[in-house]
C-alpha cells in the first residue's frame, strides 16, 4: 500500500506539475489530451478500487468481525457474559477508502461525464477577442455542439460519425490552421467549390454578391467607437456584421499558406476558389479579425464545432441565449 501512495503523489504532481507549467506558459497545454489522460488513469483507480482493494478491505475487516465473534464464543464458554470493546471502529478504519483512492477513484464519476459531455455534446468556451463583434463581444461564454458536424474522436479529432456539413453562415470553432493547439471561432463564408471575392469591403459568392441591409452604426463600448452596422443574410442566415471605413480594402500580411495558389489578392481586396474538404473564414467585425483572407483555408479535420449559444456573460446577463 505505501507504494501506491508514493506512486499516487507522483502522478498527481505530473499533473499538478503539467497544468503549473501551462498556465505560466513554459509549455503549450492541451486541455482535451489532459482530461483524456486524467479519464484513464482515475478509470484505472475506480476498476482496481472496484475489484482489488475495496474487496481486500472488507476481507479484513470480516476476518476482525470473525475473530472478535471467536472471542465472544470462548468467553461465553468461560462464563464470561460481557465483553469490554466494539470492533466497529476498526472495521470503519479498515473500510475506509485512503487518501490516493479518494483523490483518484473518487473523482473518476465525475471526470468522466465532464470527458463524454466534452468530447461528444457540448464544450464551453469564451470569448477572448472582438473579431466576431457584433454577434459575439468578448467575455461571452458560448456553447459549442461537438455532434452537428459528425462526432470526433477526442485529442486525435478523427471523424467517427458523417454528421452534417457547415454552411455558409454558421459560426464555427475550429483549430486555428497555423497553430492547431489554438481554437479559432469565424463564420464560415465559402464551402467546398465557391468562389469568394471580398473586394472594396463587398461579398460576393459564386459571382452573387451578399444581400446587405444597413443598420444604425454600432457603438463598441470597449473602444467608445461606432462603426457601419449592417444585416447581411449567407444562404437561410441573416446576421449582423460591421466595417470600420476608415480601414483599406486591401489585405496586409498575407501568410503563404496551402492552396494559396486558389487567391487572388489585389489592392481592392481577395478572391480565392474554396479547395475540396476545406472551408472559407471571416470574422463579423470585417476590419478587425484575423480570417482565411491573412491565413488560408480550413480543412475539415480542424472542425471543432458548430457555436450557438451563450450561456453566461458576467458583464451583460441579457447576452445569455441562442445567436445566428
Amino acid at each position: 500500500m505505501q507504494a501506491m501512495q508514493y506512486l499516487t503523489a507522483a502522478i498527481l504532481a505530473a499533473f499538478v506539475g503539467y497544468v503549473g507549467a501551462w498556465y505560466v506558459g513554459a509549455i503549450e497545454g492541451n486541455f482535451a489530451l489532459l482530461l483524456f489522460l486524467a479519464t484513464v488513469v482515475t478509470g484505472a483507480y475506480w476498476l482496481a478500487e472496484r475489484f482489488v482493494f475495496l474487496p481486500r478491505r472488507r476481507r479484513a475487516a470480516q476476518a476482525i468481525e470473525d475473530a472478535a465473534a471467536q472471542r465472544r464464543l470462548e468467553l461465553d464458554r468461560m462464563g464470561i457474559a460481557k465483553v469490554d470493546g466494539d470492533v466497529q471502529e476498526s472495521k470503519d478504519r479498515i473500510l475506509m477508502q485512503p487518501w490516493w483512492l479518494d483523490w483518484t477513484a473518487g473523482l473518476f464519476p465525475v471526470i468522466a461525464i465532464v470527458f463524454v459531455l466534452r468530447s461528444f455534446l457540448f464544450e464551453p468556451f469564451k470569448i477572448p477577442s472582438g473579431s466576431m463583434i457584433p454577434t459575439l463581444l468578448v467575455g461571452d461564454l458560448i456553447l459549442v455542439n461537438k455532434f452537428t458536424y459528425g462526432i470526433r474522436l477526442p485529442v486525435i479529432n478523427k471523424k467517427i460519425t458523417q454528421g452534417n456539413a457547415p454552411q455558409r453562415g454558421d459560426v464555427m470553432v475550429f483549430r486555428y490552421p497555423p497553430q492547431p493547439s489554438m481554437d479559432y471561432i469565424k463564420r464560415v463564408i465559402g464551402v467546398p467549390g465557391d468562389e469568394i471575392a471580398y473586394l472594396n469591403k463587398r461579398l460576393t459568392v459564386n459571382g452573387q454578391p451578399v444581400e446587405t441591409t444597413a443598420l444604425p452604426d454600432f457603438l463598441d463600448e470597449d473602444t467608445m467607437r461606432y462603426f457601419k452596422q449592417f444585416d447581411e443574410q449567407l444562404g437561410e442566415k441573416r446576421h449582423r456584421m460591421i466595417n470600420n471605413p476608415d480601414v483599406p480594402a486591401f489585405i496586409q500580411g498575407a501568410s503563404d499558406y496551402a492552396f494559396r495558389e486558389n487567391c487572388r489578392y489585389s489592392v481592392e481586396g481577395v478572391v480565392c476558389k474554396v479547395p475540396e474538404g476545406h472551408y472559407f473564414m471571416m470574422g463579423d467585425n470585417r476590419d478587425n479579425s484575423l480570417d482565411s483572407r491573412y491565413w488560408g483555408f480550413v480543412p475539415d479535420a480542424n472542425i471543432v464545432g458548430k457555436a450557438f449559444f451563450v450561456w453566461m456573460n458576467f458583464g451583460n446577463l441579457k447576452r445569455i441565449g441562442p445567436f445566428q
